[in-house]
């Protein structure tokens, strides 16, 4: 069993796609020698079996020479055992061809969309990186696959033609003259599908990514009576996809018949002239059979040289995205330093913020927009060239220590198809202390969402979409609590809570979270009153730090956490 690749897919070249393809090949060169050799020897052993059926016919046959038709017929048995075991050994190489280069841009795409972290949703659009994972996968895979059926439909052409031309000049010809000009078409053709392939393409990229916006934010259209709007568009946009498929379609259409017509046309001028040949005498009945079925082979032949440069066509239209993709780079750095010892300060120059580690800290902003640029800041999500955590720039440290250091929950936190166990507690922290999750689980008020699931905490579930918005927040707190960050940044956690169950967590997070930093972003006066430390942030920059009932008087302030409570 042939094993692929389990950590290093190895540095791909992608300054084209073509040379990524190419890569690919070179990556697994055993498979794919061995398909293109087996396949040459499989197609090959095919080309000779008219020759060998010709021979019996003349010598077994014509002159009833049965030592001759016996060795013949035993030649033809020979070729034909010899094609069934290289064509196994083939279609076993190619299948690993295929599922070697599928396997390994899979391991690439992932990794580069780990890299990008969370410049990725910036960078590119959710349904271009879903059309890499589905569509172009499987075509850079067939792409490779059909090289060994191919290269040995292109080999055997030649060897043909060379056999026709020792046997008569005049048919040898006809195939010299006729695979060029079939081949020429074949080529005008699949240029007119690639073109039509990379537009059908794009814009299936462009309705994917819609599909997604669709999807993910359809609670919100109901909400806001937007779902004709958004229905309408998406109508328009497939219509424009359904318009390309058809184009598409009709392009397909031709080639196909391009490989039927042509080919077949070829067929009927060899055996054509040949029957004049043998009429006037100058070619024997076997050389005829023998000519028929080399004009048979080629047909067939050329039906799978054209059927690979369409893959090729198609890999290269896939291999393009896929580079496209490799080649971006990320904007955020690696620092030199390691994370520095203290108690998680953060300060944020931008807006003039000085977050005290240790303890409970509430931002409260005029403008709730404000609170997600100012938390990637300081989270090190986009870069800023003066936040810092503990005096140390962020931009001079590592992103595995920031990352490690400051987790940031917003509201595009998900949970993912397992078990409940395993989405609240990836690493597996509270296998040795269950109580740490039971605590957690009490921290963010999420126990009821447990106790009401059948396997409780083992429940497998397909992902957020199996819990209310309400329930999914207390969850994802709980995912926040367990990983136990030197600083947590929360923002807005309890948006989607009754007022009850926000007064609890509110109650009992700053004591979870006792002698680590945690940062709210909120406008609840629940979570501002327990707040050690409030910051009110207006027009981008801090107005006012202080304890909540000391804020409070401030007309500003007010007017910012009193406007959230009339809500």
């Amino acid at each position: 069993m042939r094993h692929f690749p389990e950590a290093d897919p190895g540095r791909p070249d992608i300054r084209s796609p073509r040379r990524y393809l190419l890569w690919l090949a070179l990556e697994q060169r055993a498979p794919a020698l061995g398909a293109l050799a087996y396949g040459v020897v499989c197609t090959l052993a095919q080309a000779l079996v008219p020759l060998a059926l010709g021979k019996g016919i003349d010598e077994g046959l014509v002159h009833r020479d049965e030592r001759a038709l016996l060795w013949w017929g035993s030649a033809i048995l020979a070729l034909g055992v010899l094609q069934a075991i290289t064509g196994t050994l083939r279609d076993r190489c190619s299948l690993t061809n295929r599922l070697g280069a599928s396997y390994r841009t899979m391991q690439l795409v992932t990794g580069k969309a780990v890299d990008l972290g969370v410049e990725l949703p910036r960078r590119v659009s959710t349904g271009s990186v879903v059309s890499v994972g589905t569509t172009d996968l499987t075509r850079i895979g067939a792409a490779l696959e059909s090289t060994a059926r191919g290269s040995g439909a292109v080999v055997s052409i030649v060897m043909v033609a060379a056999l026709m031309l020792t046997q008569s000049l005049r048919l040898g010809l006809i195939c010299l003259v006729g695979v060029p000009l079939i081949a020429w078409a074949a080529a005008r053709l699949v240029r007119l599908l690639h073109r039509a392939q990379h537009e059908l393409r794009t814009e299936q990229g462009h309705l994917a990514d819609l599909s997604v916006d669709i999807v993910s934010g359809l609670r919100v259209l109901r909400g806001i009576g937007g779902e004709d709007v958004f229905s309408s568009r998406y109508r328009d946009q497939s219509q424009r996809v359904r318009a390309l498929g058809v184009r598409v379609a009709s392009v397909e259409g031709r080639v196909a018949a391009g490989r039927l017509l042509l080919p077949g046309l070829l067929t009927t001028a060899i055996v054509w002239q040949g029957a004049e040949l043998v009429a006037g005498g100058t070619m024997s009945a076997g050389a005829l059979v023998a000519f028929y079925g080399y004009a048979v082979f080629l047909a067939e032949q050329l039906r799978r040289a054209t059927g690979m440069l369409d893959q090729l066509t198609r890999g290269a239209v896939s291999a393009e995205h896929v580079t496209g993709f490799l080649a971006l780079d990320r904007h955020l750095h690696d620092g030199p330093l390691p994370a520095p010892a203290g108690d998680g300060t953060l300060h944020d120059p931008d807006t003039k913020i000085t977050l005290p580690g240790g303890g409970l800290t509430a931002v409260a902003c005029a403008v709730a927009a404000d609170a997600l640029p100012i938390a990637e800041r300081l989270g090190r999500y986009t870069e800023s060239s003066g936040t810092a955590l503990d005096g140390v720039p962020l931009r001079e440290l590592s992103l595995n220590e920031v990352r490690r250091n400051i987790l940031i929950v917003d509201h595009g936190s998900r949970l993912f198809a397992g078990t409940l166990r395993d989405q609240l507690d990836p690493h597996g922290t509270a296998a040795t202390a269950p109580d740490r999750l039971r605590h957690a689980l009490d921290a963010a008020c999420a126990r009821d969402v447990v106790d009401a699931l059948p396997d409780g905490l083992d429940q497998q579930i397909t992902g957020s979409g199996d819990f209310s918005g309400g329930q999914l927040q207390r969850l994802v707190l709980v995912r926040a609590l367990l990983m136990d960050p030197e600083v947590l940044i929360l923002i807005e956690p309890t948006s989607a809570l009754d007022a009850h169950t926000e007064g609890r967590i509110a109650e009992r997070l700053g004591g979870y979270r006792a002698g680590r930093s945690t940062v709210v972003f909120t406008t609840s006066p629940a979570l501002l009153g327990r707040a050690d430390h409030v910051v009110h942030v207006e027009d981008g920059a801090a107005t006012a730090t202080g304890r909540h009932d000391e804020l409070i008087t401030d007309v500003r302030y007010r007017a910012t956490v009193t406007r959230e409570a009339a809500v």
